[in-house]
């Protein structure tokens, strides 16, 4: 069973930064899409961010792009989101999740890299709190 526990959240003031992770179990994490959601009280769970396999393919929501970086070190079996210039619109659960497809060993399109619905595998969350 694959498990994804993700950390570094925590409360931050507005312009602020945070650098979550998300640690994957197994001997396939190299194979692996990663994404990057998150759902704040009320809402729908929201995509944020994601990287295939090799790391050459990324993808961000339009709130997020020029603020958000995703990485992953496949020797750490681990993803990153470094958030920066944090808003108080961005306080969620933010949960990191894998797709197995094979379809990330190459450039998979922004619709199918948002969709949640193509990943196999979710983490718990870690709670990012943006105080103004």
């Amino acid at each position: 069973q694959v498990q994804l526990v993700e950390s570094g959240g925590g409360l931050v003031q507005t312009g602020g930064s945070l650098r979550l992770s998300c640690a994957v179990s197994g001997r396939t994490f190299i194979t692996y899409g990663m994404g990057w959601f998150r759902q704040a009280p009320g809402k729908e769970r929201e995509f944020v961010a994601a990287i295939s396999s090799s790391g050459g393919s990324l993808r961000y929501a339009d709130s997020v792009k020029g603020r958000f970086t995703i990485s992953r070190d496949n020797a750490k079996n681990t993803v990153y989101l470094q958030m920066n210039s944090l808003k108080p619109e961005d306080t969620a659960v933010y949960i990191c999740a894998a797709d197995r497809s094979p379809v990330n060993y190459y450039t998979p399109s922004y619709a199918y890299t948002a969709n949640y619905a193509n990943y196999d595998y979710w983490g718990q969350g870690t709670q990012v709190t943006v105080s103004s």
